[in-house]
């Protein structure tokens, strides 16, 4: 080999060693600035995600407010507190958020008494539900031994037996509900959407407040209560809310049908509060069950 060609070769080898160190340097500094950018998305979307979470809480205590200022004597979707907040605007973003009447619905809990005993009563509240809904009413025993204590099973319940034969395996709770959620561990999803807009899981026994509650939550509570009647019925509340409980037992609508009193009730302790905040690429969801008494609000369950 001669001295040019020679040459000429390390040349070669030498252009492309050095090509390949800057393609390589190129790469390592897109990497690094791609990481960096996302790090940086990241780090924003966390901060963003922080400061939608603090504004979440801040319309929760705002409500929290109204509902103490609210007239206890009567609840009903006249209230202040019934009216949705509107998409307000925040530095970045938004936050909207409502707050619904939980005893506008049937307390799932209310199927076992104080004592642990199965209460007949909202046992045949809840089947005539299922009906209205079209679901199967053997899914009434079969919440009932998901939160019943015993092992004992219903005709149509399950029990430890039933769902240890899953994948993934799991247990009876054995306690009351705490979510509705629970109930997509017992009932197909279609089901369990079906059924969620009538139903809360409520800590204590509770009343059905007749000025938040729904059609179909009516007719549940009243054997025999039809379509055309309790359209009847809604119009006058929507005109002018119960303000005495006997206002509406009393109604001529209902003579001669069968419900019980102390099922019903006009004001609400149990608000279920939720909110939406959008900063940014930051978002976040808030759930708050509020509970009130004379003269306060506690938040006992906050979920995302």
């Amino acid at each position: 080999m001669n001295v040019y060609s020679k040459y000429h070769t390390e040349s070669g080898v030498a252009l492309i060693t050095v090509m390949l160190i800057v393609a390589l340097a190129t790469i390592t500094a897109v990497a690094m600035t791609t990481r960096q950018q996302i790090d940086i998305y990241r780090t924003a979307n966390l901060i963003n995600g922080e400061q939608a979470y603090l504004y979440a809480l801040g319309g929760e205590s705002w409500i929290k407010r109204i509902l103490l200022r609210d007239d206890k004597k009567i609840d009903s979707l006249q209230d202040v507190w019934a009216t949705s907040i509107p998409a307000l605007p925040i530095p970045g973003g938004y936050v909207t958020g409502q707050i619904t009447d939980l005893q506008g619905k049937f307390n799932l809990n209310n199927l076992l008494q104080d004592d642990g005993q199965i209460s007949l009563k909202d046992i045949t509240v809840l089947e005539r539900l299922l009906n209205i809904l079209e679901l199967p009413i053997s899914l009434v025993e079969i919440i009932i031994d998901w939160i019943d204590t015993n092992e004992e099973q219903l005709v149509n319940g399950a029990e430890d037996n039933v769902y240890l034969m899953k994948n993934p395996a799991y247990r009876t709770a054995n306690r009351l509900l705490i979510d509705p959620s629970e109930i997509r561990l017992l009932i197909g999803i279609e089901e369990y959407y079906k059924l969620l807009p009538y139903i809360s899981t409520l800590p204590t026994r509770t009343s059905i407040n007749i000025n938040t509650a729904s059609d179909k939550i009516l007719m549940a509570l009243v054997e025999g209560l039809t379509e055309s009647n309790v359209a009847i019925l809604l119009a006058e509340r929507e005109q002018e809310p119960f303000s005495k409980l006997q206002s509406f037992t009393a109604h001529d609508i209902l003579a001669g049908l069968k419900f019980h009193d102390e099922n019903l009730s006009i004001i609400s302790s149990y608000f279920l509060f939720t909110s939406e905040v959008k900063i940014d690429r930051g978002r976040r969801k808030l759930n708050s069950v509020l509970y009130r008494t004379n003269n306060e609000i506690k938040v006992i369950m906050r979920s995302n």
